[in-house]
């Protein structure tokens, strides 16, 4: 399976401390050159840089190869490189947040997960326990998705956990 990441679900794992997600549900994870430069600037948090200066082995740094594809300018430098890498190793998916460069990808037909996204996934694998917890430490960080958003994820762990309750009975 061919992972990349952008930052911002690096980042936001990290400051959630639910990082060990990602091997369990990808095994690996690619990210390019400008992701890295983003989450080792002196503005990042100090335990984002602190991983990024011990990256573990299923990360691997990768820069797109092909000539520079033609992006929004909406999108900034590590969105664009994810992106670009993406398409040109045919990625099974894009971990990526913002929602332009959610919608670049779509548009590029790259399969997309988000932070939240992860987590569910998670939840669903049995790798997160609680979901509902994850989500409140998410809210205390600056991490933005709507209230709807939010709610949505909630009622799907809420109705997964009915169904095991039900299942166990």
């Amino acid at each position: 399976m061919i992972v990349i990441a952008d930052s911002g679900p690096l980042r936001y794992l990290i400051a959630i401390d639910q990082i060990r997600l990602l091997p369990l549900l990808y095994g690996s994870i690619v990210i390019p050159p400008s992701v890295v430069n983003e989450l080792t600037q002196t503005a990042t948090p100090q335990s984002v840089r602190i991983w990024m200066d011990n990256l573990p082995e299923w990360v691997s740094v990768k820069s797109p190869q092909g000539s520079a594809p033609v992006f929004p300018s909406i999108l900034g430098p590590g969105e664009r490189e994810a992106i670009a890498l993406a398409e040109e190793l045919a990625a099974d998916v894009l971990l990526v947040d913002d929602e332009g460069a959610r919608s670049e990808a779509a548009r590029r037909n790259i399969p997309v997960q988000g932070t939240l996204g992860t987590l569910d996934l998670a939840a669903e694998h049995g790798f997160l326990v609680d979901l509902p917890e994850a989500i409140q430490r998410l809210r205390n960080t600056n991490f933005r998705a709507s209230e709807k958003l939010f709610e949505f994820f909630l009622e799907r762990d809420a109705l997964r956990t009915t169904r095991k309750a039900e299942q166990g009975s």
